[in-house]
């Protein structure tokens, strides 16, 4: 291993100068775009979430431990810069309805790591172009780590990879030397790793508050290296380090990497669980098709990759028929099929308390059987594959066969698309003026300071 001094060069030493060095300059224009297009997408189902109930606990809890004022919250407020990082990540997360990157043995959502950017770059008084390197750097550490060294498998959740991701971006949005970020990076992957419990068997409103947890963490794990806290120095590749007590042996030689991992996300067209987009696109071309009736359903069959099936179909992680709660019914596939046949969409109004309940949803998706197919496994990340087949009390058959979605790397959105999703989502708690300087501001960020937006966002009716 070679030494730089006295101190040997870690890989946490060498991805500390990566992430010290990434400049937003450096960036195709194509990545730049589509990081400014994650960027509205997140702050619009951030803005949709505000009425949700565990929303307004953390926000509770805000008021009742204080902070000092000077991170803003999104629709106003300030708090202290991880406090927000953790509000904020929860109004991305909660109605599960962010960006997601698709490798083949993990899943991760790089928007997570937005509340805790932003905090950091208002903290700074960092300007638009920082805060876009810092956002591109926390996707790609966050995306190759999830290439590299899945953990699901393992039983751990996929904020472990988060873990380093959003302490990269805050150490670049903050502006620490490549030293501090290192310390930084340390800090906050020694101290999260989190089980994936989380997202098996009866979930729970944690589900949606994990990775803003790790946001909080890992946000104050970087401001105590700002201070000049140190962490473990061979955190990855050390006695009892990230790579031998779970994710394995794995190499990044993050010297050259670049900011593109951005280009390979996708971006959700339902408010439904990632790997069921394409099956819900699928249902709803054939409702629009062949306008069958939906009493007259006798059986839904879904054939799927095997990540799908176990996350959100039925398989290792639990039954997907019983569905009681939002967190439930946003990663159960039959729940989200059964909603795209009676309602025509999936959108943030099929998770209200008295749609899960309701008799018709309950007795349809009873009758949806999810299955992995081998084949579709195989084409798996590249594709999104799936059939769908309805096959209706009078023995009548119709069948689709998808391999992605509107959203999907192979068939991306717009901005137009992008636009329509954020005023579709963020109407009920803005006004029209607000949306659209939001959406200016967000097309336009190079040339702002991230004080001026985090003022926008603050008041959301001007």
């Amino acid at each position: 291993m070679q030494t730089i001094g006295c101190k040997k060069d870690t890989e946490v030493r060498r991805l500390g100068r990566f992430v010290a060095a990434a400049d937003s300059a450096s960036m195709t224009m194509e990545a730049r775009d589509e990081l400014r297009k994650r960027i509205l997408d997140s702050v619009g189902v951030a803005i949709g979430a505000l009425d949700g109930d565990p929303i307004r606990r953390v926000r509770d809890q805000l008021d009742d431990f204080g902070g000092r004022p000077i991170a803003t919250l999104i629709g106003g407020g300030k708090t202290a810069p991880d406090r927000a990082a953790f509000y904020n990540g929860a109004l991305v997360r909660y109605l599960d309805f962010m960006d997601s990157y698709l490798a083949k043995g993990e899943t991760c959502h790089p928007s997570d790591n937005l509340g805790a950017v932003l905090a950091a770059a208002e903290y700074a008084d960092q300007d638009g172009r920082t805060f876009l390197a810092a956002m591109a750097v926390a996707y790609q550490v966050q995306c190759r780590l999830c290439d590299v060294a899945p953990v699901r498998a393992k039983g751990f959740d996929h904020t472990v990879q988060g873990a380093y991701a959003v302490a990269s971006g805050v150490a670049r949005a903050l502006g620490l030397d490549a030293e501090k970020t290192a310390n930084a990076i340390a800090i906050s992957g020694t101290c999260n790793n989190a089980l994936r419990v989380t997202r098996t068997g009866a979930l729970s409103q944690w589900k949606g508050l994990a990775y803003p947890n790790t946001a909080f963490v890992g946000t104050h794990a970087s401001f105590l290296a700002l201070r000049g806290i140190t962490g473990p120095e061979e955190v990855f590749e050390g006695n009892k380090g990230f790579k031998e007590a779970i994710a394995g042996p794995f190499e990044i030689e993050w010297g050259e990497e670049n900011l593109e991992a951005v280009n390979n996300t996708i971006l959700k067209k339902y408010d439904a669980e990632i790997h069921s987009q394409s099956s819900i696109e699928g249902t709803l071309e054939l409702r629009s098709r062949y306008g069958f009736r939906v009493p007259d359903i006798a059986t839904v069959e879904i054939e799927i990759f095997d990540v799908a099936y176990h996350i959100i179909g039925g398989g290792e992680e639990g039954d997907k028929t019983v569905i009681r709660t939002k967190e439930e019914a946003d990663h159960s596939l039959q729940y989200m099929v059964a909603a795209a046949l009676l309602d025509g969409n999936v959108l943030p109004a099929q998770y209200r308390p008295e749609r899960l309940t309701g008799v018709d949803i309950q007795g349809l998706l009873r009758r949806i059987v999810v299955k992995p197919k081998e084949e579709y496994t195989a084409r798996f990340p590249a594709e999104m594959c799936t059939t769908v087949t309805v096959t209706l009390n009078d023995g009548s058959r119709y069948r689709i066969d998808k391999s992605d979605y509107e959203g999907f790397v192979t068939r991306p959105m717009g901005w137009e698309s992008v636009i329509a999703k954020f005023n579709d989502v963020a109407a009920a708690f803005t006004s029209e003026r607000a949306r659209a300087r939001i959406i200016d501001a967000v097309q336009n960020i190079e040339k702002m300071r991230i004080r001026d937006f985090t003022a926008i966002l603050a008041d959301l009716t001007q």
